[in-house]
């Protein structure tokens, strides 16, 4: 039987109340009017298209509350870690001097990229060369678990691909970042470990994901929708694409 005088208890009405605020304050945020170099390495290059092209999500498909909670502390623990290193003798610079991000920008502005940090000494004991990129990324225990045991590049592509697209075209700006490997760093939002993996650079790596976003670019100009990654919507990548209605639907 229903219980129509069932109320949510406090703790979800602040959450709910929390949450709002939280959606209204992205919805102000001028939408990005570029390709986001660190989001090249995806699946399925269609996905990409639209998240390019401001395609809106599915119904149902929007950033939750929830969602914007977890991107915040994430944020929160990446700039404990930057203290953490600093803390540990690393001298790491996450802007400019004249306050500015680290970044690059390519395509008359069409494809940017802002890296975490670049860091230009360490303590001696480790042998490291410089400079050398800093990305840092939190995880859940499973998918941190992944990277230890299998690297960076198997268990999370994606990150691998934005490291190696930053290293060729933040060289301009910082020469020698790609004759270094990155220092990648992942935190277990879990438990809090730590890991650091070395990544050199892949050239044939950054080769791929630029010509993705040439291919991104241009179909998008041209009105051409770029082909699906997968061919059955069953597939995983699907079921959690926040496009997969208006792709399956033929949605431009």
């Amino acid at each position: 039987m229903l219980d129509f005088n069932h109320r949510p208890a406090f703790h979800e009405r602040v959450t709910q109340i929390i949450d709002a605020a939280l959606t209204a304050e992205r919805a102000t945020k001028r939408p990005r009017a570029y390709l986001g170099a660190s989001r090249l390495g995806v699946a399925c290059e269609r996905a990409l298209q639209y998240e390019y092209a401001g395609a809106p999500p599915d119904p149902g498909r929007e950033a939750s509350g929830r969602i914007l909670r977890v991107f915040e502390v994430g944020h929160a623990l990446e700039e404990m870690a930057i203290r953490w290193l600093r803390l540990a003798g690393f001298v790491l610079h996450t802007r400019k001097p004249d306050g500015g991000q680290f970044g690059f920008s390519a395509a008359g502005g069409r494809l940017q990229g802002h890296v975490d940090g670049i860091i230009t000494a360490a303590p001696q004991e480790l042998g490291l060369t410089f400079p050398m990129l800093f990305e840092c990324k939190t995880m859940a225990d499973k998918h941190w678990k992944a990277c230890v045991k299998s690297g960076v590049a198997v268990a999370k592509p994606v990150y691998a691909a934005q490291m190696a697209i930053y290293q060729a075209y933040m060289e301009g700006e910082v020469a020698g970042i790609s004759r270094n490997p990155a220092l990648f760093t992942a935190i277990n939002k879990d438990t809090q470990e730590l890991w650091f993996e070395l990544v050199p650079f892949d050239a044939a790596l950054a080769q791929k994901m630029s010509d993705r976003a040439v291919r991104v670019i241009e179909a998008t100009a041209a009105g051409e929708l770029l082909p699906r990654g997968f061919a059955e919507s069953s597939h995983v990548e699907c079921r959690c694409c926040a496009y997969a209605q208006r792709c399956r639907g033929g949605a431009r």
